[in-house]
């Protein structure tokens, strides 16, 4: 969870991000209006739900064995692209056929947002890659 807190940082207020979806919290998408505030608390409590189904989409998805720190590095992941964007994702196609190091080199294809590479996802990857391979 403190992957998922640093990079995505605690915003009260409803923005955009650079996708051009409405977010609030850390990173929360789901049902967010532009006018929208929210406590911490609240987004503390998003952020739990999120964490939820992106730890589902993980367990569902990956059918190899894995260690406490690539679970945490691929449910990052999920969180930030999402689940469809995971399933069709090389990260999961080179996991499930065994190559663990390759499956970490493609955390790096996901650093584009609204077509723009992005240093703030290439520091994320950067970061999930290396928790992966700890």
């Amino acid at each position: 969870m403190q992957i998922i807190k640093e990079f995505e940082g605690l915003r009260l207020r409803a923005y955009q991000c650079p996708s051009k979806i409405w977010t609030i919290g850390y990173g929360h998408t789901h049902d967010v209006k532009p006018d929208d505030i929210i406590s911490k608390k609240q987004a503390d409590e998003f952020l739990e739900q999120d964490i939820k189904w992106a730890e589902s989409a993980v367990e569902k998805s990956v059918t190899v064995p894995l260690t406490d720190n690539q679970f945490s590095a691929l449910v990052s992941l999920v969180f930030n692209i999402g689940t469809g964007n995971f399933r069709k994702s090389k990260v999961l196609e080179f996991l499930l056929s065994g190559h663990y190091m390759d499956a970490a080199d493609s955390f790096m294809n996901h650093v584009y947002g609204a077509g723009k590479r992005l240093p703030g996802l290439e520091r994320r990857r950067k970061q999930e890659a290396d928790l992966f391979m700890l």
